[in-house]
């Protein structure tokens, strides 16, 4: 029996890491206001997030009665600050102008909740991401595809901005959004087994 699995986030990246790694979610997105939180450190913010995100998804009447829940948030840490989405081209190129040629930590919270005991394990993952020193043409060029305003940091390393991360330190798949061997862990806290989450 496969357990069923629900992710509480709209991230197309989440969704494919999690599908490239056996597991076939059903999506359900939180609706929560990532903004309602301010003034956190970034561990803290990502984890806040996460749970929230998981806790408005897991008392939904649609969600199975077995099923595992899990909801996530990503910030990029850089100089003690959060950064989230940009939003907006003209965040994005700041962004990116003290990013450049720099080190920032991805840091994604991580909130599992098994709906039939109620039970939720939380953690968050860190890694550390190298960015190559883009000049101000390269960075108006990927700014213009419009794929950094709507991911944390301003930045994919499984999309076009992959060839502006010269060096991971930790699991890459966090980078992605969410950390297989860290989920693993919180599937094992809550009494489960990873394997049984695989549907193929």
């Amino acid at each position: 029996m496969v357990t069923p699995f629900v992710l509480a986030s709209q991230s197309p990246a989440r969704l494919a890491t999690l599908r490239s790694a056996g597991v076939e979610p059903t999506v359900i997105v939180s609706g929560v206001d990532e903004d309602q939180l301010a003034g956190l450190p970034p561990a803290e913010l990502a984890l806040q997030l996460a749970e929230l995100k998981c806790a408005a998804v897991a008392g939904r009447p649609e969600v199975p009665a077995d099923a595992l829940v899990l909801g996530c948030d990503s910030v990029l840490e850089l100089d003690g600050e959060a950064l989230g989405k940009p939003g907006t081209p003209e965040e994005a190129v700041r962004r990116w102008q003290a990013m450049r040629g720099r080190t920032g930590v991805l840091v994604s919270g991580h909130a599992l909740t098994d709906v039939a005991s109620g039970r939720t394990a939380a953690a968050t993952a860190s890694t550390t991401v190298h960015f190559a020193d883009l000049d101000d043409e390269e960075i108006a060029a990927y700014v213009a595809t419009g794929e950094p305003l709507h991911v944390a940091g301003a930045f994919t390393v499984d999309g076009l901005g992959g060839a502006f991360v010269t060096g991971i330190e930790g699991d890459h798949h966090n980078v992605v959004g969410v950390s297989l061997p860290l989920l693993r862990e919180l599937v094992a806290e809550l009494g489960h087994r990873w394997t049984d989450l695989w549907s193929r």
